[in-house]
């Protein structure tokens, strides 16, 4: 959280500051956000089935986990940002966001004959996530745009819940990286100020190994935000003299 507020006022001091810099600040801006979450399971092992009752423990990792994906999983995430570049239809997007990826189980009781418990359990990573992407920004009209990002996002896994398939689940890398890609809508509010929606789909690149067992996160997430932009300077905010008028 302390970041967070952080990163807030170092976005705060660089809009204050703008009208005296080069106009590569673009504005900055802070969103909330609804996150629908799955685990996708592979068990590399499970066409290898073949049990034997004198040695269970051989092979029991034919059979645990099984190869399925999660129910999805419903969760919030928040996050501060700033947009940059000398520019106008290609910039950069840099945040930091508090993100909670929860994913809905049965856990599987009897790995042998599939039975599994009688109720979903939720398990749930919470990530301090730094986003980068490139910002494909297009007007529509009326003050109004629509755009295209297209980046990565670096987590570090914050703190964990996890009550099914822990052995996997729960041993997620502390640090790790996912792509993203998103579309977005931005209307204006004010002179200075505009509201903007994005929906973004946010999968894991790489999968969580655990010997015979991979697991890859994948993450919807759906934004809506405040976007604070500061006036765009034009020839008369250099220092060149200016024309006052016969009654000066």
């Amino acid at each position: 959280m302390k970041k967070v507020i952080f990163s807030l006022l170092l976005m705060i001091s660089l809009a204050s500051s703008a009208q005296y810099g080069p106009q590569w600040f673009k504005g900055f801006g802070l969103f909330g956000a609804l996150t629908q979450s799955a685990h996708y399971y592979k068990n590399l092992d499970q066409d290898k089935r073949d049990y034997d009752p004198l040695n269970y423990s051989s092979t029991y990792s034919y059979y645990y986990p099984r190869n399925h994906i999660s129910r999805e999983g419903f969760n919030w995430g928040a996050g501060v940002f700033a947009e940059l570049s000398p520019g106008d239809r290609v910039r950069w997007q840099t945040e930091f966001e508090y993100a909670n990826k929860s994913v809905k189980e049965k856990e599987l009781l009897d790995p042998l004959v599939g039975t599994r418990s009688d109720n979903f359990v939720k398990n749930k990573n919470t990530y301090i996530q730094w986003n980068n992407y490139l910002k494909f920004y297009n007007p529509m009209g009326y003050g109004s745009h629509w755009y295209v990002l297209a980046g990565v996002r670096l987590e570090y896994l914050f703190k964990r819940s996890i009550s099914a398939y822990s052995a996997f689940a729960g041993n997620f890398a502390r640090f790790w990286g996912s792509g993203d890609l998103a579309l977005g809508y931005e209307f204006p509010i004010t002179k200075k100020f505009s509201g903007f929606t994005e929906y973004h789909w946010n999968p894991d690149v790489l999968s969580h190994r655990f010997d015979n067992v991979r697991v890859r996160n994948r993450t919807f997430e759906l934004r809506v935000g405040i976007m604070y932009r500061p006036r765009q300077r034009s020839i008369d905010d250099c220092n060149a003299p200016r024309y006052k008028g016969p009654a000066y």
